[in-house]
């Protein structure tokens, strides 16, 4: 029998719009129609495939989340170390690994006045605390070299209150889940221009500090756009416009793999084909998804570190808060639903999805679930059950791709 469980959301979608210059509520009219999804082939190989496996993971009880194994390495040596069961993340930007599971001492990023800086990253089920630190990182055959990354760790520095008050740390196995977080979503850096100057605002937050040391209190500063943790997919010297997530249809099973593909159109191997493309605001990184009569305008994401769909419904029944799914719903039959996606672009297609008993899904031996669902009220949240049974593409803002301007989301 499992307890609750987590699910992450990034800055990027959680604080939309704290992190952007402007959070826009509007959306285009449509311009087409897409129902199906093209016919899903599954890449097993090549040196731009990982693999992924959604099998519980290193904590052995984290369902609906897909692992890869990583690669880091001291800046320019062959000193290396392959983290296993880390989380891919397309709602995040950036690699983050647990001091738990990381063996080698990597170069410390320092602010100007040689101080450490370090990082709190707010996640809707919690924050991830810990020093930036450089390494060479790498994935299947791609690699990056000198990037900054984030160390999770309570002990090295002493979270600021600012930080601590976003919920839970997230940065121990039994918290976080996973070994670490591989973000590979839309942008190339984990918080962009907002994060290059301090903001001094009434409710603004800060997410890089300089810690003078392990005890004393830590001040926030502006961070450069190339000092921040940076997409490692956005470093590869090839394959680096974006990723393509494909894993099988899945109802519920002990276990599944897929494949973890770099680049759109760079390989024969990741060609978009006719996967619709629905565009994301720039800022944000959000679209539009219509559901059950209400429009959630810019309130929408596809995240496969959500290890479910997350959406608000008033007549689907919750789980009860001292069930073993507090947070999911609990419908006493499996519910078949509905949504329809809109990009900026004003692409429009219907997504069918299914809901089932979480509690009665968790109480099984399986940790790859098609239809699980939960409550969030902040817009909706295709999480990892989206990506069962297709392909979905990853643009990322900046990068030159054959669907047009990123960033987008295409499937």
């Amino acid at each position: 029998m499992r307890g609750a469980l987590k699910f992450f959301l990034t800055v990027s979608t959680g604080l939309a719009c704290a992190f952007s210059v402007g959070c826009g509520g509007s959306s285009s009219s449509s311009s087409s129609t897409s129902t199906t999804s093209p016919t899903q082939t599954i890449v097993t190989s090549g040196a731009n495939v990982a693999p992924i496996s959604v099998n519980g993971g290193p904590s052995g009880n984290y369902p609906d989340a897909g692992f890869a194994s990583v690669t880091v390495c001291v800046p320019g040596t062959t000193t290396c170390q392959t983290i296993d069961g880390v989380l891919v993340d397309t709602g995040s930007s950036g690699l983050r690994i647990l001091s738990s599971a990381l063996t080698l001492s990597l170069p410390q990023q320092n602010a100007s006045d040689g101080n450490p800086v370090v990082e709190c990253l707010p996640f809707v089920s919690g924050y991830t605390w810990g020093p930036v630190q450089t390494a060479d990182v790498g994935i299947a055959s791609e690699k990056a070299s000198s990037v900054p990354i984030q160390v999770l760790s309570d002990t090295d520095f002493a979270a600021p209150a600012a930080c601590t008050d976003q919920g839970a740390s997230s940065d121990t196995l039994e918290n976080l889940g996973a070994n670490g977080i591989i973000g590979v979503g839309l942008f190339a850096q984990d918080c962009g221009s907002y994060c290059e100057v301090v903001q001094t605002a009434a409710g603004d937050f800060n997410p890089y500090y300089e810690c003078p040391s392990s005890t004393a209190s830590c001040q926030a500063i502006g961070e450069s756009l190339a000092q921040q943790v940076q997409n490692p997919v956005a470093l590869f010297s090839t394959d680096n416009n974006g990723v393509i997530i494909e894993l099988p249809a899945v109802s519920e099973e002990p276990a599944v793999s897929g494949s973890l593909v770099f680049g759109i159109g760079t390989q024969s191997n990741n060609a978009l084909g006719t996967a619709a493309v629905y565009t994301a605001d720039p800022t944000s990184g959000n679209f539009s998804t219509t559901y059950s009569g209400t429009a959630y305008p810019d309130e929408s994401f596809i995240d496969s570190g959500s290890n479910a769909y997350f959406f608000p419904s008033t007549t689907i029944t919750q789980c009860g808060s001292t069930s073993d799914a507090p947070g999911f719903y609990c419908p006493s039959t499996t519910q078949n639903l509905s949504a329809t996606n809109q990009g900026a672009n004003g692409a429009s297609g219907t997504v069918n999805f299914s809901v089932a008993n979480a509690e009665t899904l968790f109480n099984t031996s399986d940790f790859a679930f098609g239809d699980l669902g939960g409550t969030f009220s902040g817009g909706f949240d295709w999480g990892l059950p989206f990506f069962f049974g297709r392909n979905v593409f990853v643009a990322i803002q900046g990068q030159s791709t054959p669907g047009g301007t990123a960033p987008y989301w295409a499937y």
